[in-house]
């Protein structure tokens, strides 16, 4: 049965889809550019979950609870995926241009995701299905990891110094 959506939530949605393929369209796009074998596995990873993610908004644009079953192997897959060698780690610092390129194109994907996990976090609020609520927590969470595995790649390559 579908679920009749509000304008509100009709609007919150298309900005979802936007945002979900502008993500799609810049890990594609950065993993053919990084130098790092490692990083260009991890931003392809990252893209065919931002593709899971639109295919989810597109089922809730027409109503449909997706189901969130397949982000699950892909969060514990995703968590292997974010210990990276020191090896890479030491390759990197000394890779000069290419390193700073990579820092710049990761840079991007973690504002990127910041700003896409505010604006589930805006959308998840907006939802009277706690269904689709629910489904809209879950990519929100996803999409919190790409942006912890961005920062963890940043923080063990000398591209990313909290203080």
């Amino acid at each position: 049965m579908a679920h009749q959506l509000t304008q509100k939530e009709q609007l919150l949605l298309e900005d979802q889809k936007k945002h979900e393929e502008v993500c799609i369209q810049k890990y594609q796009d950065y993993a053919t550019q990084v130098q790092d074998p490692q990083l260009k596995e991890l931003l392809n990873t990252y893209a065919q979950q931002e593709q899971a993610h639109l295919n989810s908004v597109n089922e809730m644009l027409v109503g449909q609870v997706p189901s969130m079953g397949q982000g699950q192997q892909n969060q514990q897959q995703q968590q292997q995926q974010q210990q990276f060698s020191p090896t890479t780690a030491a390759n990197a610092q000394s890779g000069g241009a290419a390193n700073q390129q990579d820092a710049q194109l990761l840079n991007d994907l973690l504002m990127t995701e910041k700003y896409v996990s505010s604006a589930y976090d805006t959308a998840i609020f907006e939802f009277t299905n706690p269904q689709m609520r629910q489904a809209l927590n879950h990519i929100q969470k996803e999409e919190q990891q790409h942006g912890e595995g961005i920062f963890n790649y940043m923080n063990v390559h000398g591209m990313y110094n909290p203080q």
